[in-house]
């Protein structure tokens, strides 16, 4: 009987009459046929095997777009992650849970229990997982197309090689190397293998970055005429037996673990390359977690049409990731610019004869799991990615740059291509 009101309760169309006007609640339910007919706004329509709704909000509202529309388990790309560190169980793992077109299927891991432990937790069979020494048998295995690399730096061309000799399509943590020139190497294997190489510049798939981009591109704001960028971190006072200390397994210290979203983000804002890098370095003295990478780097990028990047990268300052753009019309800050999430953009301009700060609302995304699937999207469309190991070949060509500069006192002069974009692929659809 109770279910009975309740179910009188929410269809007040289907009550008897009176109440506070007389009316009195009927216990018994009303036909299925005396419901009125649901309307497309209520159903959808199906279009191209996807399920779209009319807009039911007013024009004054933000759209409420359409639902998710994943491809079906046995159509989607398998990966197969190699290496099952902090980045990898943190982040990248339980981004596939998020992806539309991509899958888990694989695993790599030096360590047998983490390999068993983790794989259970994510349902990968055992004939799915591999050690090290093992690695090349992924070739055996259809389920893997393409293979996402987590490794310190300096082994990062090694497993990239061997992926792509195994037929497997790669994604790649940044930096891609340690050099510029393993960087060449490792997008000619690929292309020898007929295997997509993509370098996971995570920034370059992210919502916020993106709308930013945007704005700089056509000129929203006018002429952009400077930025500030930072990414700085402490670590542990026993750092020094973190990999990342290692110059053999790191390459460097902040430059290219931390700095490199500075430089990576000026470029891929502006879609230029920068003609002119001026930097300067320093370490705690006898200190040995900087025995032998850097602690603090400063560089400045100039580019073609005389805009200015000022970056600072650290592991000795507290975590701030921040950048603001200076524009001819207004000034735009964002927090948490180079986080995995919470990136929030403030634009301060003037508004009638009043200057104005006004947040900018935009619907986040995860960054991982967007780059997961422009991957595995262009291994379906069989076309290049937006960040290509080109765009990786030339990060570390300006690190380099970046470092010579550090140590000679005086700047750097480079060539720069004209074109826009010019080592980048076709823009990404980052919608989740």
């Amino acid at each position: 009987m109770d279910d009975a009101i309740a179910f009188n309760r929410r269809n007040l169309l289907k009550l008897g009459a009176a109440g506070a006007t007389g009316m009195v609640l009927s216990t018994t339910p009303a036909s299925a046929e005396s419901y009125p007919a649901p309307t497309k706004v209520d159903t959808g329509v199906v279009e191209g095997g996807k399920v779209k709704f009319p807009e039911w909000r007013g024009p004054e509202e933000t759209p409420s777009g359409n639902p998710s529309a994943p491809m079906p388990p046995e159509e989607r790309v398998g990966f197969a992650v190699v290496a099952l560190g902090r980045l990898s169980l943190e982040e990248i793992l339980p981004a596939f849970a998020e992806t539309k077109k991509s899958k888990l299927v694989a695993l790599v891991s030096g360590t047998p229990e983490k390999l068993s432990a983790v794989a259970k937790q994510y349902g990968i069979k055992p004939e799915a997982c591999y050690d090290y020494e093992d690695f090349d048998a992924i070739k055996d295995n259809p389920d893997i197309k393409a293979v996402y690399v987590v490794l310190p730096n300096s082994m990062h061309r090694e497993y990239v090689e061997r992926a792509a000799k195994a037929g497997k399509h790669v994604l790649c943590e940044k930096p891609m190397s340690v050099s510029s020139a393993d960087g060449r190497e490792m997008v000619k294997v690929c292309e020898e293998q007929n295997v997509r190489l993509m370098i996971a510049y995570r920034i370059q798939y992210e919502a916020a970055n993106l709308f930013l981009a945007e704005k700089v591109r056509s000129q929203a704001y006018g002429r952009l005429v400077g930025m500030s960028a930072i990414n700085v971190q402490t670590v542990a006072a026993d750092g020094a037996e973190q990999w990342r200390h290692k110059k053999a397994l790191a390459g460097g210290g902040s430059l290219p673990d931390i700095g490199l979203y500075c430089l990576n983000t000026a470029r891929f804002l502006t879609g230029k390359e920068p003609i002119e890098v001026m930097a300067t370095q320093y370490s705690p003295p006898d200190d040995p977690r900087y025995a032998e990478v850097e602690e603090t780097v400063s560089f400045t990028l100039r580019f073609p049409s005389n805009f200015i990047a000022n970056c600072l990268t650290s592991y000795g300052a507290r975590d701030d990731k921040h950048q603001r753009l200076n524009f001819e019309k207004a000034t735009v800050d964002m927090a948490n610019a180079y986080k995995y999430e919470g990136q929030s953009l403030t634009v301060t301009e003037l508004d009638g004869d009043k200057s104005m700060q006004k947040k900018v609302e935009i619907a986040l995304n995860n960054q991982f799991a967007a780059e997961i699937d422009h991957m595995a999207t262009c291994i379906i469309e069989d076309r290049k990615p937006r960040t290509p190991g080109e765009e990786g070949v030339q990060d570390h060509v300006l690190m380099e740059a970046i470092y010579e500069s550090a140590r000679t006192g005086a700047p750097v002069r480079l060539e720069a291509p004209s074109r826009l974009d010019a080592f980048r692929g076709p823009p990404a659809s980052v919608k989740l």
